[in-house]
């Protein structure tokens, strides 16, 4: 009976691991999802819209410029974000036909597309940041991390390289503690299957003893 409990224990406990480990990619992309969609701050660069602090404000100014997608379909992914930050600032809910006007979005079309085409890592990031959240509350994937990762090069660029040049030291770049914590739920978010990495590892050989000393066992 103390052999029969002892093994159902250890077995129950890989088991509750392999249980919380495969759910530590969807947490992580719900957190991600949350962070991009509510418009948290996560850096400061200058945009087509002036000054830009999240993925999606830098998405949404390109998205408008471009007429890529319904103006309503940009509107719907500002809207969340735009409620949140008037709730917190002076507890009142934005009116949705003054999304544009709110994020500077009504003469975009006549900005330069100068400043985002010197940007394009954070313009490139911006946009797989936005889809990845988008696309991980279906299935977590890379698409996150690797916008994730292209910004903050973008960022990196800028600020130690000055590429491109900024003279005005109101539109230098500048990185929130925010930042990391994105990086690092976009890593998170990243779904590894354990058993293909473990198909993959070739097995051992095992060293099969000597004729020699099987004899002398024998004996």
């Amino acid at each position: 009976m103390a052999t029969a409990t002892t093994s159902s224990t250890s077995a129950a406990v890989p088991a509750t691991k392999k249980g919380w480990f495969s759910n530590v990619s969807s947490i992580a992309s719900r957190v991600f999802f949350f962070l991009i969609i509510l418009q948290i701050p996560l850096f400061r660069v200058s945009c087509r819209s002036g000054m830009c602090m999240t993925p999606i404000h830098v998405t949404s100014s390109q998205l408008i410029a471009s007429e890529v997608f319904p103006v309503a379909v940009v509107k719907s992914i500002l809207y969340p974000g735009a409620v949140i930050n008037g709730l917190v600032t002076n507890m009142s809910v934005p009116s949705w036909n003054d999304l544009l006007d709110i994020y500077n979005l009504t003469t975009i079309k006549e900005a330069s597309p100068v400043t985002d085409l010197q940007r394009l890592e954070i313009l490139a990031g911006s946009y797989f940041a936005v889809a990845g959240s988008l696309v991980g509350l279906l299935k977590p994937g890379r698409m996150s991390m690797f916008g994730t990762l292209l910004i903050l090069w973008g960022l990196v660029k800028e600020g130690l390289l000055g590429k491109p040049v900024n003279t005005d030291p109101s539109k230098a770049v500048y990185v929130y503690p925010t930042m990391m914590i994105a990086m690092v739920f976009a890593f998170l978010s990243v779904k590894y299957d354990l058993k293909k990495v473990a198909r993959s590892v070739p097995p051992q050989p095992v060293a099969k003893p000597l004729q020699s000393s099987r004899k002398n066992k024998l004996k």
